[in-house]
C-alpha cells in the first residue's frame, strides 16, 4: 500500500468494523460518533459534529448562530471561496476585513471598523496553522452580541496563547480533507462547547431529525419510535451533509495518531525555516508570542526585488524541489465575484451591492501575490530533505 506512513492498520480494522455491521452503522451513527468523541478529546471541545467537508461545517454553523437574510458576516479576502459560498447560501452579505501582513490572518482593528447593526457573525480563518487573533475578536463579539466562528480548516492543533483554539470561539470548524492534518479524504468536524449550537449543527447537517442531540448523531435510536406512521421525523431544517461511516473510520483511526502527523508537520516545517534564516527576501509567516504553528503549509512572503515569483518557482523545480503554492485570489476578485455573476444567489438583495476590485484591502493586495506555500505532508524526514535542499539550491542560486 502507498502512504503506509500516513495510513496503517487501524484504519482498516475500524474500515471492516463498519462493511461487516453492512452498514448497520450509519443508522445508528456509532462510528461517526467515535470519531467525534475522540476528536472532541483531543481538540479540547465538548462537542464535535462530523460533516461531509469543511464547507458543510461552515453552513451549518452560520445557521446555528442565525445568521439569515440580509446578514452580514464580517470574514478575510485570503481565504478559500467556500467562507464565501456559505455567506451566499444563507441569503447574508459578506463584509470583508483587511488582514496582519506578517500573519496573514485577519485583522481584529478592521473588524471592528466593519461591524454594523447588521453584522451576525464574524468568521476570522486561521490560516496555514497559525491561529488568528482570538482575544479582540472575542471581545467584539462580547460587545456586540455577534458570534465567532473560528475557521481552522488548517489549523488543528493550533494553540492560541498557550490555549487550544477550539477554547475560545464560539464554534470552530475544521477539514479533514485529503491535504489535512488528518484526513477522511474528504469530510469537515465541527466543535463547540455550546450544547444549543451542536445541536443545530447537527441536524442542519442531517436533514433535521428530530431525534438528533448536540452529542448524539443516531437518528433511530429507538426503532419502535422510528417505526411508527404517526411519527414525525423532522423538526429542523436541515441539508444531507452527513459524514460516511467509512469516512468517520478513517478520521477515527487518523485521530488516534493526531500528534504523530502534527510533529511530522512541525519538524519538517523547521527543516524549511532553517534553510531561509539567512534569506532577506523569504519572510516565513509570522507567529506570535504564545502561539504555535501547526504548519498545514510552510508560508512564507516573498519580497524578491529583481527575482519574479514564477521564477524562482520555475528554479526550485529545475532543482529537485515539488514546486511552491500560490495563495488564493482575493475572493472579491475571484471571477464569480468580479463578474457579478454572484448576485444572481438573491437579486432583489444583491444587486444594489458594490465591491471595488482594487484599493480597498491594501494589506492582503499587497501580500496574496507574495505567499509561496511549500508542501511539508511527507512520511519522514529523509524524504523531506531533497525538497529542503532544492529551496537551499535556488537561494544559493539567486544570491
Amino acid at each position: 500500500m502507498k502512504n503506509t506512513w500516513r495510513f496503517g492498520d487501524q484504519e482498516f480494522v475500524y474500515v471492516r468494523e463498519v462493511l461487516d455491521s453492512g452498514f448497520g452503522s450509519s443508522t445508528s451513527g456509532s462510528m461517526n460518533n467515535r470519531f467525534e468523541t475522540a476528536f472532541a478529546g483531543k481538540i479540547g471541545a465538548k462537542y464535535a459534529v462530523t460533516f461531509n467537508s469543511g464547507t458543510g461545517t461552515l453552513h451549518a454553523a452560520l445557521d446555528a448562530v442565525g445568521v439569515g437574510y440580509g446578514d452580514e458576516v464580517i470574514t478575510a479576502p485570503l481565504t478559500v471561496i467556500s467562507n464565501l459560498d456559505v455567506i451566499l447560501a444563507q441569503n447574508a452579505i459578506p463584509v470583508f476585513a483587511d488582514i496582519d501582513p506578517d500573519t496573514f490572518n485577519i485583522d481584529p482593528a478592521d473588524v471592528a471598523r466593519k461591524i454594523t447593526p447588521k453584522t451576525k457573525a464574524i468568521m476570522p480563518i486561521s490560516l496555514y496553522g497559525v491561529s488568528c487573533d482570538l482575544d479582540p475578536l472575542m471581545e467584539l463579539g462580547k460587545k456586540y452580541g455577534i458570534a465567532v466562528i473560528n475557521d481552522a480548516a488548517e489549523a488543528v492543533g493550533a494553540l492560541y496563547k498557550g490555549k487550544p483554539i477550539a477554547e475560545i470561539a464560539d464554534i470552530t470548524s475544521y477539514s479533514t480533507e485529503n491535504s489535512k492534518h488528518i484526513t477522511t479524504g474528504d469530510g469537515g468536524i465541527v466543535v463547540t462547547n455550546n450544547f444549543q449550537y451542536a445541536e443545530k449543527m447537527r441536524k442542519f447537517g442531517s436533514l433535521g431529525y428530530a431525534a438528533l442531540k448536540a452529542g448524539d448523531g443516531r437518528i433511530r435510536s429507538n426503532k419502535d419510535i422510528f417505526q411508527d406512521p404517526t411519527y414525525k421525523r423532522h423538526d429542523g431544517f436541515g441539508y444531507n451533509y452527513r459524514m460516511p461511516e467509512v469516512a468517520a473510520a478513517v478520521g477515527l483511526a487518523q485521530t488516534e495518531r493526531m500528534e504523530f502527523f502534527l510533529n511530522l508537520r512541525t519538524d519538517i516545517a523547521a527543516l524549511f525555516i532553517d534553510a531561509v534564516a539567512d534569506c532577506e527576501y523569504l519572510i516565513p509567516q509570522k507567529i506570535p508570542s504564545g502561539y504555535n504553528n501547526s504548519f498545514w503549509t510552510v508560508a512564507m512572503r516573498f519580497e524578491h526585488k529583481s527575482v519574479s515569483w514564477q521564477e524562482f518557482r520555475h528554479k526550485v523545480i529545475d532543482f529537485g524541489g515539488d514546486g511552491i503554492y500560490a495563495a488564493w485570489a482575493l475572493l472579491y476578485q475571484e471571477s464569480i465575484f468580479a463578474s457579478g455573476d454572484w448576485k444572481k444567489r438573491c437579486p432583489p438583495l444583491y444587486e444594489p451591492l458594490n465591491y471595488p476590485a482594487t484599493g480597498i484591502y491594501p494589506n492582503a493586495e499587497s501580500v496574496q501575490p507574495k505567499i509561496m506555500q511549500f508542501v511539508n505532508n511527507y512520511g519522514s524526514l529523509e524524504e523531506a530533505k531533497p525538497k529542503v535542499d532544492a529551496l537551499q539550491k535556488t537561494i544559493n542560486h539567486f544570491s
